[in-house]
């Protein structure tokens, strides 16, 4: 049981340790050289579906009747669509920019949904899970709409006109952020009984993330391995998720303030869906922005860990 522990405590360095040790020992192993297509293709097919399996679990916890709008919503929302619109015109505008691919990396830190981790983290810190879960789906519906409108524009295909990459966007973003929902609201209806099954296997959705995180990871440090841009740039990645952590959480906490619901807000913008991010980067924008997301994974655990710190911290005070 100690072990159990120790792993469910230390997940997220274990699964991204694990994503680059598999990777390196995958590739220097010759008589595996003739699996990397087939390998490749799983990975494309097996990412999506662990985030979708990871989703649909996570929704079918979900109490409908908990489930409550409120203004900071809007709020969010308009400075997720705003922020990654406004670098999205930037780099329409000035497309052989230097930083071109910082701004893509920024971009996509920027407009990931909120994690499905982070209701639990809200409601350990004393916010309202209802509020921040009810957030995660407006989120996950705004990432849905929005990518596929300006990743083509912002890193367009050549072999593609506009429309024909928006619908292949779409075909594969729009299933896998807002079906989970769907299917956990229409099994609730439809069989009530494997709804209440599935339920009862949300520690599933725990270890589903860490096999996800760790495929990520693998796939991010092949971008790395095979990119053209030199370490220092790659290095620039992890200091603009840095900054876009910061900023979301300092945002969120603001304007929470002002609707007496600053955890609820913080967590909803700051803590994100990294998964989900690096499967958006290494799929749609330029494969090493990936990079970027897995630092925010980092980012935001760091700043989790301290906000839990602090409420053990206050709670020992007032025992």
């Amino acid at each position: 049981m100690k072990i159990i522990q120790f792993i469910k405590d230390w997940t997220l360095p274990i699964s991204m340790s694990l994503g680059v040790i598999l990777y390196f020992v995958y590739v220097n192993l010759p008589f595996l050289a003739g699996t990397k297509p087939f390998v490749n293709h799983a990975v494309a097919i097996v990412q999506p579906v662990l985030i979708f399996l990871m989703l649909f679990l996570t929704f079918c916890k979900v109490d409908l009747s908990e489930l409550r709008p409120c203004r900071w919503h809007v709020w969010l929302l308009l400075v997720q669509a705003g922020s990654f619109s406004l670098l999205g015109g930037i780099l329409l505008l000035f497309r052989d920019m230097a930083g071109a691919v910082w701004m893509e990396g920024a971009m996509l830190c920027l407009i990931c949904p909120t994690a499905t981790a982070a209701a639990v983290v809200t409601r350990k810190l004393g916010g309202d899970a209802g509020h921040l879960t009810s957030y995660t789906i407006l989120s996950n519906l705004l990432a849905a709409f929005l990518v596929p409108l300006l990743v083509p524009l912002v890193h367009p295909n050549p072999d593609m006109t506009f429309w024909g990459a928006f619908i292949l966007i779409l075909g594969k973003v729009f299933p896998l952020l807002l079906l989970p929902f769907v299917a956990a609201v229409l099994l609730r209806y439809l069989w009530p009984a494997m709804h209440h099954r599935l339920g009862e296997f949300h520690n599933l959705t725990f270890y589903l993330w860490a096999v996800a995180l760790m495929l990520a990871i693998a796939v991010t440090v092949r971008s790395i391995m095979h990119s053209n841009y030199s370490f220092g740039y790659q290095a620039g990645l992890a200091i603009v998720s840095l900054v876009c952590c910061g900023l979301q959480f300092w945002i969120g906490k603001r304007i929470g303030r002002i609707y007496h619901d600053s955890i609820s807000a913080g967590q909803a913008l700051g803590q994100k869906n990294t998964v989900v991010a690096i499967w958006m980067g290494y799929t749609f924008l330029t494969p090493v922005t990936a990079v970027a997301a897995g630092f925010y994974s980092v980012w935001h655990n760091v700043v989790n860990s301290y906000q839990l710190y602090q409420q053990r911290k206050q709670e020992k005070a007032h025992s």
